[in-house]
């Protein structure tokens, strides 16, 4: 009775002898390299490159402050921008990076306004810009992170603690893939030298809703 053959996925019927040729043991060892080349690939592909959309309707950075204690002062900055890459098989390299141009802030009040990007408060003319930028991110699910970064404002630099969630991963109806992120923080005002807002609360709170185009 002849012996059965073996078929391989790749190369098809075998003679099931115990003996490969040599031509054949480099066509496997060349197939496995493969292989693991393209499952190398699919793990990488997970980490996405994304541009922040501003002009988008839910991007926005927005702020309070507790004035004279029992009243708040809302704001945001109108003009900002920036980029971040998210891994959804390992959040830990993912990362982020933020510009906000200080002159952009709206309280709503244009007195106020002008006050705040005095001298006396941001000093926007000195110093334009104010910048984020992750160094490390926690997640435990891939939807909830922390991420911790440095955050610089009037030529200050302080690390401040973003507590994010991912709230939505999609084509929008044009194409485009996106991927929206909330965060809050609060920071210290003296830790920046804002000092001069009058009787305010020592800390502001920050929130932001950043939406990203994949590339």
């Amino acid at each position: 009775m002849r012996k059965p053959h073996m078929v391989h996925p790749l190369f098809g019927s075998l003679p099931n002898q115990g003996v490969i040729t040599l031509n054949q043991l480099k066509k496997i060892v060349a197939a496995s390299t493969l292989s693991v080349s393209a499952i190398g690939l699919s793990v990488q592909a997970r980490a996405d490159d994304y541009t922040i959309d501003p002009k988008g309707i839910h991007s926005f950075i927005n702020f309070k402050v507790n004035l004279l204690g029992y009243n708040w002062l809302h704001g945001n900055f109108t003009n900002f921008g920036g980029d971040f890459t998210f891994d959804g098989d390992d959040p830990s390299k993912s990362r982020m990076d933020v510009i906000i141009k200080t002159a952009s802030i709206d309280s709503h009040h244009t007195e106020l306004d002008k006050h705040l990007r005095s001298g006396e408060f941001l000093d926007v003319s000195t110093f334009p810009e104010a910048h984020f930028v992750s160094t490390h991110i926690e997640s435990t699910d891939g939807n909830n992170a922390r991420i911790y970064g440095d955050f610089t404002l009037k030529g200050i630099t302080k690390e401040i603690i973003i507590d994010a969630v991912k709230e939505s991963e999609d084509k929008d109806p044009s194409g485009h893939y996106r991927t929206e992120f909330s965060g809050t923080t609060t920071l210290s005002l003296k830790d920046f030298k804002v000092v001069n807002l009058g009787p305010v609360s020592p800390t502001i709170d920050l929130t932001l809703e950043v939406e990203g185009i994949r590339q």
